[in-house]
């Protein structure tokens, strides 16, 4: 199968690697340093144990020559989401008439009211997708969701690090609801690489419930250079944690979606996957633009449409835009300063 990862950064690494070594006909969409040393070394996964592959051969391009990879028989889209509008006018070229895209962005995604059934239906959220960029590009029947339940970083350019948990999973879904011939495929083709990916037939509230981690540990870490398992044990911080998830299931629920389990539980995380950064975190530390308006930025849009009071995640949010602002304005970075802060993220 051609399969072509856009953004093969730690998680669309993780999956090319896995993919790669299955015997598939692997493309992967990169930029910089780590581009140069997939096309000289190829690429290298290693797990927390230190247990390596041999590096994999891909064939790695820019997203300027992207084109040259030709049409694919699935796209995985692993770029985070305020990536996407910049890269989405080129990818037609990877794609034929009956070519899926699996999005596995965090936070709520720019196709959340395609084939939806409330009152929303069809709604564009400006968050997400400001002036409709995405969706000019990328048509809605073409998605297939998915949700990153795996944590991975980029130890060295080439070099995906990944914890392996019992907890480890990439749930597809379409957005109807259906459980169609290709989502069924694509779900086997996972499962035969090792990654496990169950079909859903539900999978926003496959959204919500990664987002309602995502929504304290990616921006309270980010903002206090925590780990989660650092949070956890602060018990103000973890009820901080719990404040802003109590304020985001009640916004689930207005559209119609009932995350499962306790903020207490989905905080308990921490202590499974140990002292962990999560993505933004490596992203300030890495003076990288931070992913900031899909995990808040839309809570706070779909707030306004519904009504919502949601104080707290307004003032993380607002928090998070101005650590953005001023790491941007001075071309600032946070060096990592404690060997805990190695780890990969949630």
């Amino acid at each position: 199968m051609r399969i072509c990862v856009v953004g093969a950064g730690a998680i669309g690494g993780f999956l090319a690697g896995r993919l790669a070594c299955a015997g598939h006909e692997v493309s992967v969409v990169a930029r910089g340093a780590h581009l140069d040393a997939m096309r000289r070394n190829g690429l290298v996964l290693i797990d927390q144990h230190g247990e390596s592959m041999p590096a994999l051969r891909v064939r790695a391009e820019s997203a300027e020559r992207s084109a040259e990879l030709g049409t694919q028989d699935l796209v995985v889209l692993a770029l985070k989401s305020h990536q996407i509008a910049d890269v989405a006018p080129r990818l037609g070229a990877l794609c034929d008439a009956r070519t899926p895209v699996v999005a596995l962005q965090n936070g709520i995604p720019w196709w959340y009211f395609h084939a939806h059934r409330g009152p929303l239906a069809g709604r564009r959220l400006e968050s997400v997708d400001p002036g409709g960029r995405i969706a000019a590009c990328i048509a809605p029947q073409r998605v297939i969701g998915s949700v990153a339940h795996k944590g991975a970083e980029l130890a060295a350019a080439g070099v995906v690090r990944h914890i392996v948990t019992p907890a480890d999973r990439f749930p597809l879904g379409e957005p109807d609801g259906s459980r169609s011939e290709r989502v069924t495929a694509i779900s086997r083709v996972f499962q035969d690489a090792g990654v496990a990916a169950p079909v859903t037939v539900d999978i926003r509230t496959e959204k919500w419930f990664k987002l309602w981690g995502n929504v304290v540990w990616n921006p309270v870490c980010a903002l206090t250079q925590a780990t989660v398992l650092d949070l956890y044990h602060l018990p103000v911080a973890r009820e901080l944690g719990v404040t802003l998830m109590l304020e985001m299931r009640e916004l689930a629920r207005r559209l119609g979606v009932e995350i499962p389990g306790t903020p207490q539980q989905r905080l308990a995380r921490a202590l499974e996957i140990g002292a962990a950064r999560p993505s933004m975190l490596q992203d300030v530390q890495a003076g990288r633009p931070i992913e900031i308006e899909a995990l808040l930025g839309a809570l706070v849009e779909l707030a306004d449409l519904t009504s919502t009071p949601v104080p707290s995640i307004r003032a993380v949010y607002a928090c998070a835009r101005l650590l953005d602002a001023v790491l941007r304005e001075r071309k600032a970075r946070i060096d990592v300063c404690t060997e805990a802060a190695t780890e990969a993220p949630a």
